[in-house]
C-alpha cells in the first residue's frame, strides 16, 4: 500500500540536478534508482494489472500498445513485450505503456525490474524511433545482479517516502549471471605497460574501493571484476587501466618519440630514412593549413556525414552521392561531396549568436561515387568561408568594406602562392555561386576547385542577407610545391611608371598582364593592375581602362630612358594587336 503524493525536497533537487523532471513520489523513485544503479524499474498500478500477473512473450505481427508519451505503437516479432490477462501493458525495456501506468489515485504497486537482452533492446528502440532513459541503458547489456540490487534500493525509498507495506518475499526468475573470471594482475605487467611502477598494496587499495574482489599471489594479485563489470572487465589490460585511471595516468611522463628510433624502425621495414619524414602529401596539406591560419582563418571540423537536404539548398540537382545503408538519422544519411555545406552550417550557427564577421576554412576528405565501383573516390579538399567586413571597424574606419569575390581571391592567392604552384582563375559558373561573380580555379593549366561568392538565394537558405564569398579547390590535384628559385639583391635602382590601357570589356585582367609581361620582357620585371574605371562617354560603351604600374629592373646596371621607352613601346603594339586595345592618355 502507497500514498501518491509529492517527493521531498531532496528528490526532487537532485533528479532536477540530472535533468529529470519530478511527477511524484513513486515515480521519482524510479527514476532516481535508475540513475544511481544504472538499472532501469518500471512500476505498475497493481489494480490495472488484469489478473495481478505480468508475462513475458514476442510481441505479435502488426500488434499495436499505446506507450506512455500517448503514442500508438506498431509492434512485431522480433519485439519483446510484457503483458497482463488484457494484453500488452508495455514494451520490453523501452517505455511503459498507458493502462497500468501509476496515478494520483494508486494504492498499489508492482515494481518490475529486469534484464533484457542488450541486442535485442537497440534493435526495438531503432525500429520504433523510440529512445528513452531505459533503452539507452539496457542496450549497453546490464548484469542480472544490478536488478535484485535496484529493487532493494527501490523497496527501501518506498517504505520511506511512500509509507509503503513491503509484501514477504522477493520474486527472482532466471538468478545470477556467471561467474566472472579471476584475473592475474602482475606486478610487472603493470609497470611495463604503463611506464611507472604502481605498488602492489596501492593497487590493491584501488580495486577493492571498485567493489573488485582481490586475493594476493606470488607475483601479484588475483582479481575478480564485481558483477555489473562482467561484460567489460576481461583481461589483465582492462584491470591495469583500471588501476591506472585512479593512480598513474595524471604522473605518466611525457615523452617524445626518439627520431633515431623512428629513423631504425624504417630502415628495418625497408622504407630507408625517408620512412621516417612526413611524406610529400603530408607536408602539403600541413602547409595549406598553415597558410590558411597564418591568414586569420580559423579552422572547423565538420561532419562527413550530411542529408539530401544540403544538395538541394545548394542547387545541385540530382548530383551523385554515397547513401549509406545504415544512417544514423536522415540527416547524416549521405557522405559528402564538398565542404561547403558543413561552412555554411557552422557560419550560420555563429552568425545565429551574434559573430557576423567570420573566416572559415576546412580541409578534409570528400567522397565522389565512381561508376562501377564499389568504393567512391576521396580526394582531399581545402575550402574557405568569409563573411561581414574584411577588418575591425576604427575611428579611422567605422565602415569597413564587406568580404566579397575579390576577399576570398585574396586569400586564395596567400594560399597557393605559400604552395608555390603557378595558379590562375578563369570565369565559370556554379549552381551555387553568384552568375557573374563566379570562377574556376586553375594550377598548371588543370582545373582544381571554384571560387566566387554565393548566390543570394542559396546564402537564403542559411539565413544570410548580406555576402558570402567562398572558395574550395582539390590539393591532392594541386600537386607538390615548385622548386623556389632565388636572385641576387640588386643594388641597381628599379624604374617604375604607370600606364593605362583600355580594352573589351570581356577581356580578363589576368589576359592583359599576361601579354603585358610577354612584351615587357626581360626588362620588366612586374606588372599588376591597380585600378579599373568605366565610362561610357570617356572611354566608349563595352570598354574597361585597367591601370598598370610597371616596374622595370636589370640585376647587372641602372636603365636608361631609351631602354625602358623601347619596352614601354612593345607593350603598346601588343595590347593594340593582341587584344584590340588602346593606350588610354
Amino acid at each position: 500500500e502507497v500514498k501518491i503524493g509529492p517527493s521531498p525536497p531532496w528528490l526532487k533537487s537532485r533528479l532536477m540536478a540530472a535533468g529529470q523532471r519530478p511527477i511524484s513520489n513513486v515515480v521519482d523513485i524510479t527514476n532516481y534508482v535508475m540513475l544511481e544503479t544504472g538499472q532501469p524499474l518500471h512500476a505498475y498500478d497493481l489494480d490495472r494489472v488484469a489478473g495481478r500477473k505480468l508475462t513475458i512473450r514476442r510481441a505479435r505481427e502488426r500488434e499495436q500498445l499505446q506507450t506512455l508519451d500517448g503514442q500508438l505503437r506498431t509492434l512485431d516479432p522480433d519485439m519483446v513485450v510484457i503483458e497482463d490477462e488484457e494484453g500488452p501493458t508495455g514494451i520490453a525495456g523501452v517505455m511503459g505503456g498507458a493502462r497500468s501506468e501509476v496515478g494520483a489515485d494508486t494504492t498499489r504497486v508492482l515494481m518490475e525490474v529486469a534484464n533484457w537482452n542488450g541486442a535485442n533492446i537497440h534493435r526495438t528502440s531503432l525500429k520504433l524511433g523510440l529512445r528513452t532513459e531505459a533503452s539507452t541503458r539496457f542496450e549497453k547489456q546490464l548484469q542480472p545482479e544490478q536488478a535484485l540490487e535496484a529493487q532493494a534500493v527501490a523497496a527501501r525509498l518506498m517504505i520511506e517516502l511512500c509509507g509503503a507495506r513491503l509484501e514477504a518475499g522477493t520474486i527472482d526468475v532466471g538468478g545470477p549471471g556467471p561467474e566472472p573470471p579471476t584475473i592475474r594482475l602482475r606486478d610487472a605487467r603493470v609497470s611495463g605497460l604503463l611506464g611507472v611502477p604502481i605498488e602492489r598494496p596501492r593497487s590493491k587499495e584501488i580495486l577493492e574501493a571498485l567493489e573488485f574482489g582481490v586475493k594476493e599471489a606470488p607475483d601479484g594479485l588475483d582479481v575478480k571484476p564485481p558483477a555489473f563489470r562482467r561484460a567489460d572487465i576481461r583481461r589483465e589490460a582492462d584491470v591495469i587501466e583500471e588501476v591506472a585511471r585512479l593512480e598513474a595516468l595524471d604522473k605518466l611522463p611525457a615523452t617524445l618519440p626518439a627520431t633515431h628510433r623512428a629513423a631504425e624502425a624504417a630502415l628495418a621495414r625497408g622504407a630507408g630514412l625517408a620512412g621516417a619524414q612526413l611524406t610529400a602529401e603530408q607536408r602539403l596539406r600541413r602547409a595549406g593549413a598553415d597558410a590558411l591560419a597564418a591568414e586569420g582563418l580559423y579552422e572547423i571540423v565538420g561532419w562527413s556525414f550530411v542529408g539530401p537536404g544540403v544538395a538541394e539548398r545548394l542547387r545541385l540537382g540530382d548530383q551523385p552521392a554515397v547513401e549509406l545503408e545504415n544512417p544514423l538519422s536522415i540527416e547524416q544519411s549521405r557522405l559528402r561531396t564538398t565542404l561547403l555545406g558543413s561552412l555554411l552550417d557552422t557560419a550560420a550557427w555563429n552568425q545565429s549568436r551574434g559573430i557576423t564577421a567570420l573566416r572559415l576554412f576546412e580541409a578534409g576528405a570528400v567522397y565522389l561515387p565512381r561508376e562501377g565501383q564499389r568504393l567512391p573516390d576521396e580526394p582531399y579538399h581545402v575550402a574557405a568561408l568569409l563573411t561581414g567586413p574584411v577588418r575591425r571597424e576604427t575611428w579611422r574606419d567605422p565602415d569597413p568594406r564587406a568580404a566579397d569575390f575579390f576577399a576570398a581571391k585574396g586569400v586564395l592567392q596567400g594560399l597557393l602562392d605559400k604552395l608555390r604552384v603557378p595558379w590562375s582563375v578563369v570565369p565559370g559558373a556554379d549552381p551555387f555561386l553568384h552568375p557573374g561573380r563566379a570562377a574556376r580555379i586553375r594550377v598548371r593549366d588543370v582545373e582544381v576547385g571554384w571560387i566566387g561568392e554565393i548566390h543570394p538565394a542559396v546564402a537564403a537558405e542559411w539565413d544570410f542577407d548580406e555576402t558570402v564569398a567562398a572558395f574550395e579547390l582539390d590539393l591532392d590535384a594541386v600537386g607538390e610545391p615548385t622548386t623556389a628559385m632565388y636572385e641576387d639583391v640588386t643594388s641597381f635602382p628599379a624604374v617604375r611608371e604607370d600606364l593605362a590601357v583600355v580594352v573589351p570589356d570581356g577581356v580578363a585582367s589576368r589576359e592583359v598582364l599576361e601579354v603585358v609581361l610577354q612584351a615587357g620582357a626581360p626588362l620588366l620585371r612586374q606588372a599588376e593592375v591597380f585600378d579599373v574605371y568605366r565610362d561610357p562617354e570617356r572611354i566608349g560603351p563595352g570598354k574597361v581602362s585597367l591601370a598598370l604600374r610597371l616596374t622595370y629592373r636589370d640585376p647587372d646596371r641602372t636603365l636608361t630612358d631609351a631602354e625602358v621607352a623601347e619596352r614601354r613601346q612593345a607593350i603598346v603594339q601588343a595590347v593594340e594587336q593582341q587584344l584590340d586595345g588602346s593606350i588610354r592618355a
